[in-house]
């Protein structure tokens, strides 16, 4: 299992996987905003999303873990 988590403190715009899709390494999971620039969450290793942990509009700090990969 590997762990995304956020890189900077933001806001989550969206979501781009759901629990159940497939993913590479490098993909796009989730879309933070921070000082009006976004930044995507890329997946750190392949295989499946097991688990999002956060929701759109909401706020995260650097560390913390939005979607777990399986």
């Amino acid at each position: 299992m590997a762990n995304v988590a956020a890189h900077i403190t933001g806001t989550v715009v969206r979501i781009e996987k759901r629990p159940g899709d497939p993913v590479a390494p490098g993909d796009t999971v989730i879309v933070l905003e921070s000082m009006k620039m976004e930044m995507p969450v890329e997946a750190p290793s392949g295989g499946k999303v097991k688990e999002i942990r956060c929701q759109e509009g909401q706020s995260v700090a650097e560390g913390d873990v939005l979607a777990v990969i399986e």
